[in-house]
């Protein structure tokens, strides 16, 4: 079975492909909805929103003209981009691998299927360097410590799967999650988590400023 997974995995293409393959999908699925009149009406304004066919002149106009502000007007960017270049420098520079060596070692032996796990929740702050580095060295400290490595890497796989984007620190998620939450609605709608003083007109933003009150 995990051969078998092993295999299905290696034989994805690389993210960047995968990502062109998806838009070239977008493509054609706005080629086909177009055909088809699929429309959908917004929940909050109550407009009706069809479909723009992006393989006609009009739709390769507007790929070109819309590109860079799609692309700068996106909430997170910003706080994404410094994020993850601090952590893509912590994470080259060995920090990031040193620190969780240090937090794991140095833990009691008593201890040291909780500081795995725990360890295993914390790891995300790098993304998947539980996976590549915490998982591995489990097995090896609980061999050395006479006890089945099998049993070590599955404590660590259950806090790196576990309690993934559920950490302590601000993990890479975070900032794409903050600049998604901080956005007072996409352009053209009224959907918004409402201020003091401000009047929401969503069922949705009602109900989040109820929850505030409580």
């Amino acid at each position: 079975m995990l051969d078998r997974t092993e295999r299905i995995g290696n034989a994805l293409p690389h993210p960047a492909t995968l990502f062109a393959i998806f838009a070239l999908c977008v493509l054609l699925f706005s080629l086909v909805g177009h055909w088809l009149n699929w429309e959908a009406i917004h929940p909050g304004t109550g407009e009706t929103i069809r479909t723009v066919n992006l393989l006609s002149q009009e739709g390769i106009h507007k790929i070109l003209l819309e590109m860079v502000d799609n692309f700068t007007s996106f909430a997170p960017l910003g706080i994404v981009l410094v994020a993850m270049l601090g952590i893509g420098i912590a994470e080259q520079s060995g920090l990031i691998h040193a620190l969780i060596k240090l937090l794991v070692l140095n833990a009691p032996k008593k201890l040291m299927t909780f500081v795995l796990v725990f360890t295993g929740i914390l790891s995300n702050v790098a993304s998947d360097v539980g996976y590549v580095l915490l998982i591995p060295l489990a097995g090896v400290i609980f061999q050395a410590l006479g006890r089945h490595p099998i049993i070590g890497m599955a404590a660590a796989f259950a806090g790196v799967s576990g309690g993934f984007s559920a950490n302590l620190l601000l993990g890479t998620v975070d900032p794409l999650l903050a600049g998604l939450s901080h956005k007072e609605g996409f352009p053209g709608s009224t959907l918004s988590v409402p201020h003091p003083g401000h009047t929401a007109t969503h069922p949705l933003a009602k109900e989040c400023h109820r929850a505030r009150k409580w």
